[in-house]
């Protein structure tokens, strides 16, 4: 199994899993190949560093990621990268397909229908406009917007 670092020409960066390295070129000389997040099938090979298992392994010049002052306090760690944000954002959408009922526009009135013990509860996602998101709020109904990537119509990898 061949891993690599794959890139669209929008710039979002992600992982590609083949069987080998030919199998990577024949899937993107047949256009096979398109960004989870915009759907653009203008897609490069990035480069990539091996990946080693090193246990106990630690940041360069021998410290840990995060560090504590001589009162105990910790120092806050650097901020993350547009790739590792990118990669968050991909594995809370893989999360929320998985675990949850999509119910489309009917999201509005499902969520009232849970909440008011007319349905089953469960978790659910959909579509609602600002309004109606903002009316279910009004009612005491917690909801969160999420922007689900583009490419969701089949599963999110």
């Amino acid at each position: 199994m061949k891993v690599f670092n794959l890139g669209c020409e929008h710039g979002h960066t992600f992982e590609g899993w083949f069987a080998s390295a030919d199998a990577f070129e024949e899937q993107s000389r047949n256009g096979l190949l398109s960004c989870p997040m915009c759907e653009s099938g203008r897609i490069e090979r990035l480069p990539s560093a091996p990946r080693l298992n090193l246990s106990g392994a630690q940041a360069p010049g021998g410290q840990a990621s995060v560090s504590a002052t001589g009162e105990g306090q910790r120092q806050p760690m650097a901020q993350p990268t547009a790739q590792q944000l990118q990669a968050l954002w991909l594995k809370m959408a893989q999360h929320i397909e998985r675990n949850t009922e999509d119910v489309g526009e009917r999201f509005a009135e499902e969520a009232r229908r849970i909440h008011y013990r007319e349905a089953p509860e469960r978790g659910i996602r959909g579509q609602a406009t600002r309004d109606e998101a903002r009316e279910l709020a009004d009612e005491g109904i917690d909801v969160m917007a999420f922007p689900m990537p583009v490419a969701r119509k089949g599963p999110v990898q």
